[in-house]
């Protein structure tokens, strides 16, 4: 029987599937997966930690696109990364604004168009949507299929290093609750380079539901460089996928530094596609009250010579819940892969929960392969070596919770971009001290 969420989101998908942008064969394609399954639940095994049969119990309705003042007022206040000299794509409740973003001011070797104009035109890059075939069988990935209303398409021209960062800021706004579902996707062509960041973004007391996608082709020797920073309203639940495919010699950084919404789940494909490509994947999560985020991740070592490093740092409070869930891949013929995954969680208190599965699926037996899960408190011995030195117990549990989580932040090599993210650390250390 459906619950009364899966039977809103079956009504809205039917009330809307004729007014949405694209290829309508398509989107019924993907709602399909969700008719057949539902929401994930617990006896799902990579939902065993997030039930999200239980945890949404109500469809919000599909947000209304704003008005340019709207827009505008809610693109008012300052983005985490206003001082990275970033080139801008604001979208608004899951819509593109235009007047808002520097669409006309692109660097040379960039091209960005919205989604939907993308999807009504039927333009030649969507035949590179989806990259990764093990997110199609995702229920989230295919419900942001179905219901995804704008977004972007990039495109980084073959050998354009780009010095300038692209930033795709998501605003929410509004006082009652609402849906979005986002897409972009990236294609960075041979020998391109290029630095995203992504930051998302809304109103405390409103339980909006994001479902956004990121899809990234590194090509051929090409470099892409990702951040992302959850700073949804404490009341959101934030449904967010990334699906990136390395070509040979590729690189591929990403991290994910979350402080906000009250259910988050972050879900990571990445697949190897060609031969030598490296792919280093972090995370930094900061919870407290009673905040659920989960990480799950999957790593495809299809191909030889993949090396991927990937490393999750967690700080709960109060009585939040973390999730980490990590599969590591190698292909039968994937020899002399190299992948290694660690997690690492600090409760600050008894009511703190931590729950780690990293796996390994090896088929080959010429590989590096390793994994590891570690949870506990703050170390005794350091906090009373520096209280001995004078310092206050909140101020030394701060500087060693800063060097815990600032490992993960090290991935970041733009300074400007690195302090971003420390300053979101210091903000969020001083607010629980």
């Amino acid at each position: 029987m459906r619950t009364p969420a899966e039977a809103g989101l079956a009504q809205q998908f039917e009330a809307a599937k004729g007014a949405l942008p694209g290829d309508p064969v398509r989107r019924e394609q993907a709602f399909r997966l969700f008719a057949e399954r539902g929401l994930p639940h617990r006896r799902v095994e990579e939902f065993k930690y997030t039930d999200l049969r239980t945890l949404v119990r109500e469809a919000a309705p599909p947000a209304a696109k704003p008005s340019a003042e709207a827009a505008s007022a809610a693109l008012a206040r300052a983005s985490a990364f206003a001082g990275c000299g970033a080139v801008r794509i604001a979208l608004v409740n899951g819509h593109v604004a235009r007047g808002e973003s520097d669409l006309d001011r692109l660097p040379a070797g960039v091209e960005i168009v919205p989604l939907a104009e993308a999807l009504g035109a039927r333009h030649p890059l969507l035949a590179r949507i989806s990259p990764v075939a093990a997110a199609r069988d995702n229920v989230l990935y295919g419900l942001n299929a179905a219901f995804m209303t704008d977004g972007a398409v990039i495109r980084v021209a073959a050998g354009t290093a780009v010095e300038t960062p692209l930033h795709l800021r998501f605003v929410n706004a509004g006082a009652a609750p609402f849906a979005t579902a986002t897409r972009v996707l990236v294609v960075a062509e041979e020998g391109a380079s290029v630095t995203l960041l992504e930051s998302h973004e809304g109103p405390a007391g409103v339980a909006y539901q994001a479902n956004d996608a990121l899809e990234i082709v590194v090509g051929d020797h090409a470099t892409v460089r990702h951040v992302r920073l959850n700073a949804q309203g404490r009341d959101a639940l934030a449904l967010s996928t990334l699906a990136a495919r390395l070509g040979a010699h590729a690189a591929f950084d990403t991290i994910n530094a979350v402080v906000g919404s009250a259910v988050s789940r972050h879900q990571i494909y990445v697949a190897y596609a060609g031969e030598h490509a490296t792919a280093r994947i972090n995370g930094a999560a900061m919870l407290n009250g009673r905040q659920h985020a989960d990480t799950t991740l999957n790593v495809d070592h299809a191909v030889p010579h993949g090396v991927s490093r990937e490393l999750f740092k967690t700080v709960l409070d109060g009585e939040s819940t973390g999730v980490f869930q990590g599969k590591i891949v190698v292909a039968p013929h994937a020899q002399k892969s190299d992948g290694r995954m660690m997690s690492a969680a600090v409760l600050l208190g008894e009511g703190g929960a931590m729950s780690n599965k990293p796996e390994l699926e090896i088929f080959a037996d010429d590989v590096v392969c390793a994994h590891g899960a570690t949870c506990g408190a703050l170390d005794e011995d350091l906090l009373f070596y520096l209280k001995a030195r004078g310092l206050p117990k909140p101020e030394a549990e701060r500087l060693l919770l800063q060097a815990f989580l600032g490992e993960a932040l090290e991935l970041v090599e733009d300074a400007a971009i690195r302090e971003t993210l420390v300053a979101v650390v210091e903000r969020w250390l001083q607010a629980r001290a």
